[in-house]
C-alpha cells in the first residue's frame, strides 16, 4: 500500500497546518471536522499561511493554488476515512476523546488504514488498546507551527508493525520534516522536556518574576529561540496542563501542573488562541 490520500481530523491549528503540508508536497488531502464553521476557518487559515509562503519566494502563486485545490473539506468522518491510506487525528488532547474517535474510525475505515494520532503526551499505546489493529497505529507528533517546523516525534506503540512505521516515516521525509524516534511513555522526548520547563516558568511568575524577564533570560541566557511563557502562549495554557495531568498519572506527583497554571486555563487565559496569555495578543 502507498500512501496517496491523507484524512486529517481535526481542522484546529495543528490539523490546517498537518493538511497544509501534506497537500503542498503532493498527497491528496480530506480535512473533517464536525461543523462547516470550523473548516471554514481552517480554509482560511492555510490559504493565509500558503500567501505568506508565496510572499517569501518559497512557493510559486501556482505552487500553492495546487496546494489548495488538492484539499477537500467535509464533516462527514466516513466520508474522510474511504479510501484514506493514513488516517491523522488532531483532535483535542483528551484520551476518551481520542479513543471514541479510534473506535469510529476503525469502524469506517479500509483494514490496511494507518491510523496516526498527533497526541503530544498521550501513550500511543493506550490510544490503540481500544483498537483490533494496534499494528496499523502510530504517533506522529507535529510541532507548532506546523509549516515551520521540521523536526516531528514519530512513536511506535507496542504493537505497531514495522512496516507501519516505516510508510509513515517516509511520509515524513516527503513532506519535508525529520522524523525523531521517541519511546511511547507520557510526553515522549519533547513534551516531557518542554512541559516541565513551562510549568516551572509558571512557578517563577507566582513567585514574582514577569513573564518577560523570565522570557528574555532564557533567550539571552540558554540560547533558547523562544522563552518558556510566550512558549506557553503559543502552545496552548490547557495543553501544557494536559500533558502534565497525564505525565503526573504515569511518572508521580513531581509532574502534577502548578495550581496557577490550571487557574489560568479556568480563567481562560490559554495564551494566542485566546488573544491573551502572559502577554496580549491581536
Amino acid at each position: 500500500m502507498e500512501i496517496k490520500k491523507i484524512a486529517v481530523i481535526g481542522s484546529g491549528i495543528m490539523g490546517s497546518g498537518v493538511a497544509q503540508v501534506s497537500a503542498t508536497a503532493g498527497y491528496q488531502v480530506i480535512l473533517q471536522d464536525i461543523n462547516d464553521q470550523a473548516l471554514a476557518r481552517a480554509k482560511s487559515t492555510i490559504e493565509g499561511s500558503l500567501a505568506k509562503f508565496t510572499a517569501k519566494g518559497r512557493l510559486t502563486p501556482e505552487q500553492a493554488e495546487a496546494a489548495v485545490n488538492r484539499i477537500s473539506f467535509t464533516t462527514d468522518l466516513p466520508q474522510a476515512a474511504a479510501g484514506s491510506e493514513l488516517i491523522i487525528e488532531a483532535v483535542f488532547e483528551d484520551l476518551g476523546i481520542k479513543q471514541k474517535l479510534f473506535r469510529e474510525l476503525e469502524a469506517v475505515c479500509d483494514v490496511d488504514t494507518i491510523l496516526a494520532s498527533n497526541t503530544s503526551a498521550l501513550p500511543i499505546t493506550e490510544i490503540a488498546s481500544v483498537t483490533a489493529r494496534g499494528e496499523n497505529v502510530v504517533g506522529i507528533h507535529f510541532m507548532n507551527p506546523v509549516p515551520l517546523m521540521k523536526g516531528v516525534e514519530i512513536i511506535r506503540g507496542q504493537l505497531t508493525s514495522d512496516d507501519t512505521f516505516e510508510k509513515v516515516k517516509a511520509y515524513l521525509f516527503n513532506i519535508g520534516k525529520e522524523p525523531i524516534e521517541a519511546v511511547d511513555y507520557a510526553g515522549f522526548i519533547v513534551s516531557r522536556l518542554v512541559d516541565v520547563l513551562m510549568n516551572e516558568a509558571v512557578k517563577l511568575v507566582q513567585e514574582g518574576n514577569r513573564p518577560e524577564d523570565i522570557d528574555k533570560a532564557m533567550e539571552l541566557c540558554a540560547g533558547h529561540p523562544m522563552g518558556p511563557c510566550r512558549l506557553l502562549d503559543l502552545v496552548g495554557a490547557e495543553i501544557a496542563m494536559h500533558g502534565m495531568e497525564t505525565m503526573a498519572r504515569d511518572f508521580g506527583d513531581s509532574y502534577k501542573p502548578h495550581p496557577l497554571l490550571k487557574k489560568r486555563v479556568l480563567a481562560g487565559l490559554l495564551g494566542k488562541k485566546t488573544g491573551q496569555g502572559f502577554y496580549k495578543y491581536d
